[in-house]
């Protein structure tokens, strides 16, 4: 999952509902270095969250609570925009996009299924997608299932 910002559709009820069941939950978390790299780290309730370089709660890094994220069942994104095909706009940051970068090059790995968390008023006729995005497989929004 994520936790939001600036806008963004809030899952903080999906989380705490997925740990009230017993589910593993896992935040992105930014690397150090490379600043360029995002990973996903196990989160339980309460824990504590601290800001990170772009101001958004994150868990304190800690290596052994980290998973790959191609063992993830799911993957739910933020977003700024979105058509009906998978594509999807971020931040412009690409670490979503890096993060899952192993999904483009095998064709037939399903996992994690990727979901996007959106606005209705966020979706668009038709994004360009860049070779390196990462469509989505679904995306909800308060008014439908896309």
């Amino acid at each position: 999952m994520y936790l939001p910002n600036d806008g963004e559709i809030d899952p903080r009820a999906l989380l705490r509902a997925a740990q009230q069941r017993g589910k593993a939950t896992y935040l992105p978390v930014l690397n150090p270095w490379p600043r360029s790299k995002m990973v996903f780290q196990r989160v339980r309730a309460g824990e504590p969250l601290r800001k990170n370089r772009f101001g958004i709660y994150e868990p304190r890094r800690n290596c052994q609570r980290q998973r790959k994220t191609w063992t993830l069942d799911l993957v739910l994104l933020p977003l700024v925009g979105f058509d009906r095909h998978g594509a999807r706009l971020g931040m412009g940051g690409g670490f979503y996009d890096r993060s899952l970068a192993f999904r483009r090059l095998r064709k037939n790995w399903h996992k994690p299924t990727l979901l996007g968390l959106a606005h209705e008023c966020q979706q668009v006729e038709r994004l360009t997608m860049a070779s390196w995005d990462v469509p989505l497989q679904g995306t909800v929004t308060d008014k439908a299932w896309y």
